[in-house]
């Protein structure tokens, strides 16, 4: 049997090392992967934890909250067209509060995402805008980095305000706003009053320690 002509033996030995340098290099990676994995899902903890921790405090609860989850389907009554996560807190075995993510989809410059989160008693225990796009410098005084006007939802609840005090005080409601810009904080007033109603509505099943499937069905009105 005849050699393999030259050209053909160069390509075989370069086709040969592109193998062996794509071998090595996806080894290099998975083991990159499985060295860093444990790191990044404990940031990820620690980011959720300390979000968390801004809005609803850590004497409230003493169970784990990030493992005491429930999924729930797309709920139009948050603003969510996707699944979302409820993370809830427990004292003592007995429901304490829960952190739902919600979204403001009529902010001025589109959706506005949200955490809230509401004590088992009703009363919101704190909220905190997590992305948006609305004007810098108008608009974005909705983030507590740059204004403490979020902070205005502690301690309201469905039971102290009524359907009509959940607007801006030019619009009769009971909440401040800042001359101008008064589409985002309409858009925002919404989404938590929404969330409160839905939480109101699904409080038992949001709690359930197996989870119904009826907890993404109750409708806010």
């Amino acid at each position: 049997m005849s050699a393999l002509p030259l050209p053909l033996q160069t390509t075989l030995r370069t086709a040969l090392s592109l193998l062996i340098f794509a071998v090595i290099g996806t080894a290099l990676l998975a083991f990159s992967f499985s060295a860093t994995k444990d790191n990044i899902a404990k940031n990820e903890e620690q980011a959720k934890l300390k979000l968390i921790g801004q809005i609803l405090p850590t004497t409230a609860y003493d169970n784990s909250i990030l493992q005491d989850t429930l999924t729930l389907p797309p709920t139009p009554e948050l603003g969510s067209f996707e699944p979302s996560t409820v993370y809830r807190a427990r004292k003592g075995g007995e429901p304490a509060a829960a952190v739902l993510e919600a979204i403001a989809p009529d902010g001025y410059g589109g959706k506005i995402k949200l955490v809230i989160a509401v004590y088992a008693n009703g009363e919101i225990a704190g909220v905190r805008v997590i992305s948006h796009n609305e004007t810098p410098g108008l608009g974005d005084y909705i983030e507590i980095a740059k204004s403490e006007w979020i902070n205005v939802f502690g301690g309201k609840s469905l039971a102290k305000q009524g359907d009509k005090d959940w607007k801006v005080k030019k619009d009769g409601g009971v909440f401040e706003y800042v001359a101008g810009a008064t589409v985002t904080p309409r858009a925002v007033i919404k989404a938590v009053h929404k969330a409160l109603l839905y939480f109101d509505q699904n409080k038992d099943q949001l709690f359930a320690t197996q989870p119904s499937a009826e907890a993404g069905t109750g409708a806010a009105k």
